[in-house]
């Protein structure tokens, strides 16, 4: 089990100007697949941006998304952490600001991304939100009936911890998996 930050997050984080339009942002989540894109000015983390945000504070307001800034949507006021802090920091940061990333920074330099999925896939890989965050993009989305995977509930449900996810930030051992839904391709599902 990983110790340290830097073991367990994901390198070389996308970053954009604080004033890249946010149809741009919106482009580059799409094409690199992620959900959230750090704000850098001169090197330094200015603040984060999610796909969340650009919904809620950018399209639901009416923002031309092809001019407004990402400046003017993204939380300014970021929770970092070390690459040398321990993972159970990053953990209790998440659990205590209900997050769900952090950004990395060293140096006040970012230099990557710890989030919920790279713990889960970490710490308890067979969970849930391990086998979701483990899936390929491409996958997720489709399920088909397994042996592998817990069937109770979602991990995540209208932004609330579900038990597994209670179990996992708790330091609680899972329950043993019983028969499930594991994300698979759209051929695997059950008929």
């Amino acid at each position: 089990m990983a110790q340290q930050v830097r073991e367990v997050m994901t390198r070389d984080p996308v970053g954009v100007a604080p004033q890249t339009p946010l149809v741009e942002v919106a482009r580059r989540m799409r094409d690199e697949n992620i959900g959230d894109v750090l704000v850098i000015e001169d090197d330094h983390l200015r603040g984060v941006v999610t796909d969340r945000d650009l919904v809620v504070r950018g399209l639901a307001e009416g923002a031309d998304i092809s001019s407004k800034p990402v400046q003017e949507v993204c939380s300014t006021e970021t929770v970092t952490v070390s690459p040398d802090d321990d993972v159970d920091r990053a953990i209790q940061l998440m659990r205590e600001r209900a997050i769900r990333r952090l950004p990395v920074v060293e140096e006040d330099r970012p230099v990557g991304v710890i989030s919920l999925g790279d713990l889960a896939v970490e710490r308890d890989p067979h969970s849930a939100l391990g086998d979701i965050s483990a899936a390929d993009p491409n996958q997720r989305g489709t399920c088909r009936r397994s042996a592998v995977s817990d069937s109770r509930s979602p991990t995540w449900r209208a932004g609330f911890l579900t038990t597994p996810a209670r179990r996992f930030f708790a330091g609680t051992p899972p329950r043993p998996p019983r028969r499930g839904y594991r994300c698979g391709t759209a051929s695997s599902r059950p008929r």
